[in-house]
């Protein structure tokens, strides 16, 4: 089970918002490229790089910060927020990002998963960002129709998806635990592999999480945790967390 640091950003700057909201910005000193380094030097192995601006904007604006951590911090880098076309979704990869998570464009136009498969294959990495049993998309300002469990995710698998990013809304950014329940119950519609984002505060969270981790030659479960806040307010430890994996 990975445990992968996350650096939000707007205007450049690390930043995490509650819930997904705009207005309830929590702002960090740390400069995002020395919180690569410091996520590394304690064991860090991914990071989870988000453009807040990208995904409200509808198209990336904080990619000259990406291109820098990519150029200054070896270590591999995923990175969201905005990617709704082909060109910017190459451009990434070719600074050197690990790979590209793609979000809104994947629910307003599904033949924009196969185009994203067939062109890039695990290059890129689908996000499901739930609130309640909808999936939110735009920078999480709007939801879209169907049931998470009953209807997006097992379209998802028929397309061939093995492997998402669930960020829990109404967990993210508050400290308040994984939706543990919730990811047990997709387990029970389908067999896709989970990394888990959204409310991580301690490192009896980890354990939760690590009971319901994949296990070998199996195709579902937890295969990452995303921590955000809790890092950067010291609530947990990242070497901890990475040993407790």
């Amino acid at each position: 089970m990975k445990i992968i640091p996350a650096i939000d950003l707007i205007n450049g700057e690390t930043v995490r918002l509650e819930q997904g909201n705009y207005d309830r910005k929590l702002s960090y000193e740390i400069d995002p490229v020395e919180a690569a380094r410091r996520w590394k030097s304690m064991g860090a192995e991914i990071l989870h790089v988000i453009d807040l601006d990208g995904a409200k904007k509808g198209e990336p604006v904080n990619l000259d910060v990406v291109k820098k951590i990519v150029k200054e911090v070896d270590i591999l880098v995923e990175v969201g927020g905005g990617f709704r076309a082909t060109e910017d979704i190459q451009k990434a990869l070719d600074w050197g990002v690990f790979r590209v998570i793609i979000g809104s464009k994947a629910f307003e136009e599904p033949d924009f998963i196969d185009e994203c498969i067939q062109k890039f294959g695990e290059k890129v990495i689908f996000s499901v960002d739930v609130i309640g049993l909808k999936a939110g998309v735009r920078g999480w300002l709007k939801t879209v129709d169907g049931d998470i469990c009953k209807d997006i995710l097992p379209a998802f698998q028929k397309k061939g998806i093995k492997e998402i990013i669930y960020t829990d809304i109404k967990s993210d950014g508050m400290l308040s635990g994984p939706n543990v329940e919730a990811l047990e119950n997709v387990f029970k519609h389908v067999n896709i592999k989970i990394i888990s984002a959204g409310g991580i505060k301690n490192i009896e969270d980890i354990k939760r999480l690590k009971r319901i981790e994949s296990k070998p030659n199996q195709d579902f479960g937890v295969s990452g945790v995303i921590i955000g806040r809790a890092l950067y307010e010291g609530t947990i430890d990242l070497k901890e967390a990475i040993a407790e994996s």
